[in-house]
């Protein structure tokens, strides 16, 4: 592979790592509706305004939508049938295919925080790659709070 690509591979890479550790993070409490309420559960406020920023874009708590957001009140789900053969599988692969995605979710976080390590350990272009983690950190963060 040539050092240029392999250079600049890096570069982005710490460029957006910390918004693939967050959509990662966020998307990981959505995979089990950690980010919304429901029966006596109520989740944390920055838990809820994080959620807000991985699916609307903006810092808001999740109760008041972007204009647009709602459903249709037309569109209503298909009766489910109670004699449906089955009707387990469904609820089954649900579980299991939530449970994979959680997988790859912490699995894109240590291999992504490995990254930023091993990016971290060449001495030479270190200050540059710290640079550019922070640039990273502080436009998004910067955006975000912009849209509050």
């Amino acid at each position: 592979m040539s050092p240029q690509i392999r250079m600049l591979h890096a570069y982005i890479g710490m460029l957006i790592a910390p918004a693939v550790i967050f959509f990662a993070t966020t998307g990981l409490l959505q995979i089990y509706n950690l980010h919304e309420a429901h029966g006596a559960y109520s989740p944390p406020r920055l838990v809820e305004m994080l959620s807000s920023v991985h699916k609307d874009q903006r810092f808001a708590m999740g109760h008041d939508k972007p204009p647009g957001a709602e459903r249709p009140h037309s569109v209503k789900p298909a009766p489910v049938s109670e004699a449906r053969p089955h009707a387990d599988r469904p609820k089954i692969a649900t579980g299991l295919l939530k449970a994979f995605f959680a997988f790859v979710a912490v699995s894109l976080i240590l291999s992504t925080l490995a990254g930023i390590w091993m990016a971290l350990q060449q001495s030479r272009r270190r200050r540059t790659h710290l640079v550019l983690l922070v640039i990273g950190i502080v436009v998004p963060v910067a955006l975000a709070a912009l849209t509050a």
